[in-house]
């Protein structure tokens, strides 16, 4: 029988494909699986006094059953790079959402952003997607067999799962478009047809309480249902000292229904609803860097917290954040034995997500930027079915077709408040040397141009109204066959054709006065021409007088009075540079107020030369070799590639193409001042080459991963200060080691330790937001990750104690490669000197030094008590660093989570 382990109904049971009838609604969870049993560890689902059954007990090790494949195999067999997570590990370790589940994954890091439903998934260094709901996540996310398309859909609590499967590396073979860098696959129970169920309560430091219940049972001896609900309530990390209230708290909360249909007759139903509510005031900014501005927040009677006060526990807005999130959906799996060899796996799902959030973006308690509000909304339809089953005793087939179609429509406003324009007004007089400010401009541009700007630039009220609407279809038809050669050597072949196609909308309009300013128009050459003619005579002054400075007014009519022939000269000079140099483009004075130009005029889509439609297609496939070298021990060689359709830029960045520019302006588009950039990226491709190991000597079991790995045009989107660049870059490449270790010493003490080494490499990377990255190495990647954990299981009284420790220590890496706001940009937008930004950012890094621990003492009556300490060691760090918005050569940041403790009690029956 080809892959131990997996017998044919095993095997066939996984695949999508949705009926009309037929829909998904879940919450993080991606397949069905059913657990071995060994024979040192019988499961007996009546047993109340069983913690966990087999598949999902922290010692199994390799034989815990998976579906990595889209088929139920142990882990052993299974010749993918794989972590899995059990339900043991998830509870011991307090894993409450997909951000925690770093803390357990060697290989997987979480970056949280602006909001709750902004976050990043990254497999192995590789990922994105968060900030921006055009593009599409690298790392795909899957619950119970449904693709949940963005970060707002996946970031909630984890409620009955049985376990959490991350596949490492490029999976489009057999999860389409949505893989490119890997997989987060999680599977949640099946109702039972015994009654049963499990409650908890815990309560924690920040007055955390978190309540839950699941139960369990038959209807009739072929129907069971299950039923899950819980809320997650805590307060703030942080005190707002401008608000007065607590930022990064938790409230939320979750229902969950299943409804199981198993007559044992070959045919088997499985639908799940469910909805979760997030309302919270998230996500805290604290200063790591103050700008050259911040003096000027400061004397406008605002607040920010000193750099060295970071993690002081303190952060300063003037409004509460919001972040007012809905997911809800419902899914039905329905699974055909066409005979003894193969069945048909149908899925089909429906879901929502509807997210309101508002932010004080300018991170300070001076009322600068109010509101910055989005409203989001996205439906997405799937469906797949997945024909699996052997031919003879030496064949293992899977063929399958996917389809999905989402709708995104999405509002956005970002406005200036009360006091931004005397904000902007000092910045003028700051960028000029004093020379200039904001009526100074209004009066002389105005002049220029023939229209009224007085009180009109940058002033209260004004800024950016958005509306985008993204409508998404994509469809796949991929296959996978096994070909044992000869007993114990597996040739896998694997196909995956993916098309994908996307028409977007714009309705953006720009009411910033200011920004729709052309500063190098030809109407202001007489003002560009006298502040060239002054500023090269005080610069012709103070180098006559060796001063090392330009000179002041008074020391010019001093240096005229004293030194009349050579002040004449000079007088010349700076005449005729002044007249060459007025309508040079490069020399113009004006171009430091091109960092307060944040919202200029909008070219919408689609108009006569962009028409606002992407399709790509691509062929994805696998190639590997598997072959057990005895009982124990299985080697497996693969190349894979992994493909991501083109994302589209749903924000006030999305601007037309330099490529575009001539055909804009001859079609008459050309608007005052219109900047370009990118309205969406190209596909991204990747592709790995690995060979592995997996070893399993009952109590030990080993898994052993080395490989090379890159993505071409990989979708790069770096927050600017003022919004985002979203850019291909031409290729990342990363070779990387990873290692997990688990062993089970006289049935008592179990030890795991997991190891990933990587060393990436822009290969390429010319337009990047900072300049040529050619050649550097990407940041916010440590080289190495480490994670050491322990477990003991020792019988007191009618219970068991179990103390649990864990630490994952990662290498000090490069929070970021380069600020844009450091970066010296010629008129047309491209990078004089990227130099400064690398310089700035090189200081700033970090070390994660993370300890959990936890101690439980489960009775055999089905009670079970914990305490349980997270970042035991209070290790603070900052995971993201930008650009702070409009204040130049600011640097903020999010921090990580402070200690958390607290206890909890279990009871199943």
């Amino acid at each position: 029988m080809l892959f131990r382990g997996a017998g044919s109904a095993a095997y066939t049971r996984a695949f999508l494909f949705a009926g009309s009838a037929a829909v998904t609604l879940c919450i993080p969870s991606f397949a069905a699986a059913q657990a071995d049993a060994t024979p040192e560890q019988p499961v007996d689902e009546a047993s109340p006094d069983d913690s966990f059954p087999a598949d999902q007990d922290a010692s199994t090790g390799n034989q815990i059953v998976v579906t990595a494949t889209k088929r139920e195999q142990t882990l052993q067999d299974v010749p993918v790079a794989v972590s899995v997570t059990t339900a043991e590990t998830i509870e011991r370790a307090q894993i409450r959402d997909l951000r925690d589940l770093q803390t357990v994954v060697p290989s997987l890091s979480v970056g949280q952003r602006q909001s709750v439903a902004n976050t990043n998934f990254f497999i192995r260094g590789f990922g994105n997607g968060a900030n921006n709901a055009g593009i599409e996540p690298s790392v795909g996310v899957f619950v119970d067999n449904v693709y949940r398309s963005r970060t707002a859909a996946q970031i909630t609590d984890l409620p009955d799962v049985q376990r959490i499967e991350v596949l490492r590396g490029p999976q489009s073979t057999l999860f389409g478009k949505n893989a490119s860098a890997g997989v987060i696959s999680i599977t949640t129970e099946e109702p039972k047809f015994k009654f049963g169920g499990v409650g908890e309560l815990t309560y924690g430091n920040f007055d955390q309480i978190i309540a839950r219940g699941y139960v369990t049972g038959p209807v009739s001896d072929s129907i069971a249902v299950s039923v899950a609900a819980g809320l997650n309530q805590r307060d703030g990390f942080f005190q707002d000292g401008g608000t007065g209230d607590r930022t990064n708290e938790r409230d939320r909360w979750f229902a969950r229904g299943q409804l199981l249909v198993d007559p044992d007759n070959g045919f088997r139903a499985r639908i799940i609803a469910d909805y979760d509510s997030i309302d919270e005031n998230c996500c805290a900014v604290v200063n790591v860097q103050d700008g050259l501005a911040t003096p000027v927040v400061r004397a406008l009677g605002g607040q920010v917290n000193a750099p060295a006060d970071a993690f002081d526990g303190f952060v300063y807005n003037n409004y509460n954040s919001t972040n007012d999130i809905e997911n809800y959906g419902i899914s039905a799996q329905f699974d055909f034995d066409l005979n003894d060899d193969f069945t048909v796996t149908w899925i089909s799902a429906y879901r929502e997500t509807k997210a309101v959030t508002n932010q004080d973006s300018d991170f300070t308690s001076a009322d600068l930027i109010y509101p910055n509000f989005q409203d989001l909304g996205i439906g997405s339809f799937t469906q797949e079915v997945r024909l699996t089953g052997e031919i003879g005793d030496s064949i293992n087939v899977l063929l399958g077709a996917f389809y999905i179609n989402e709708d995104i429509d999405q509002q956005n406003q970002l406005i200036y408040s009360t006091q931004f324009r005397p904000y902007a007004n000092t910045l003028v007089q700051q960028l000029s040397g004093g020379a200039l400010s904001l009526p100074t401009l209004e009066a002389v541009f105005g002049a220029a141009d023939g229209q009224n700007y007085s009180g009109q630039f940058l002033a209260s009220g004004q800024g950016f109204t958005e509306a985008y609407t993204l409508d998404s279809e994509a469809y796949s038809f991929f296959g996978q066959v096994d070909f044992e050669i000869t007993d114990g050597l597996v040739l896998t072949l694997g196909g995956n054709y993916t098309d994908d196609s996307k028409k977007f909308v714009t309705n953006a309009v720009s009411t910033d006065t200011f920004s729709g300013i052309d500063l190098d128009a030809p109407q202001y050459a007489p003002f560009r021409g006298q502040l060239l003619f002054g500023g090269a005579l005080a610069q012709g002054v103070g180098t006559a007088l060796g001063l090392g400075r330009p000179a002041t007014a008074a020391e010019i009519g001093a240096f005229a009075g004293s030194n009349p022939a050579a002040y004449g000269v000079i007088q010349a000079g700076a005449t005729a540079y002044a007249g060459a140099n007025a309508n040079n483009p490069l020399a113009n004075p004006l171009a430091p107020l091109r960092a307060l130009q944040f919202m200029p005029p909008f070219l919408n889509v689609p108009n006569s030369v962009e028409d606002g439609k992407t399709n790509d297609s691509d062929f994805a496939y696998t190639v590997r070799l598997a072959y057990d070298l005895n009982d124990t021990i299985n080697v497996y060689a693969s190349y894979a590639t992994g493909f991501k359709a083109s994302s589209i830029n749903l924000s006030r960045d999305s601007r037309p193409s330099p490529n575009d520019r001539d055909a804009i302006i001859a079609a008459g588009l050309d608007l005052n001042n219109l900047v370009y950039g990118s309205r969406f990226a190209g596909p991204e491709n990747s592709r790995v080459m690995e060979v592995g190991a997996k070893a399993n000597w009952g109590d030990i079991s080993a898994n052993l991963a080395v490989f090379d790995q890159d993505i071409s045009g990989f979708q790069s989107n770096i927050f600017t200060g003022s919004g985002f660049a979203l850019r291909n870059a031409g290729e990342l490449s990363t070779f990387g080691v990873e290692f997990e270790g688990l062993a089970t010493i006289a049935d008592a003490l179990t030890l795991n330790l997991g190891v990933t080494y990587l060393d990436p490499l822009y290969v390429s990377f010319e337009q990047s937001a900072v300049g040529d990255l050619s050649g550097t190495r990407p940041a916010g990647i440590p080289t190495w990750t480490v994670l050491i954990g322990a477990q003991y299981e020792h019988e007191i009284g009618s219970g068991t104690i179990i103390p649990r420790v864990s630490f994952l220590w990662q290498s000090e890496e490069q929070l970021i490669e380069g600020l844009p706001g450091f970066v010296v940009r010629n008129p047309d937008g491209t990078i004089a000197d990227a130099t400064p930004a690398l310089e700035a950012a090189a200081p700033f890094t970090r070390e994660v030094q993370d300890l959990t621990a936890s101690l439980s003492y489960d009775m055999d009556i089905g009670l079970s008590l914990t305490i349980w300490a997270r970042n035991l060691l209070n290790k603070r760090d900052v995971g993201v660093i930008f650009d702070t918005p409009a204040q130049p050569r600011g640097i903020s940041g999010y921090a990580n989570d402070p200690r958390t403790y607290g206890a909890s009690a279990r009871y199943r029956f």
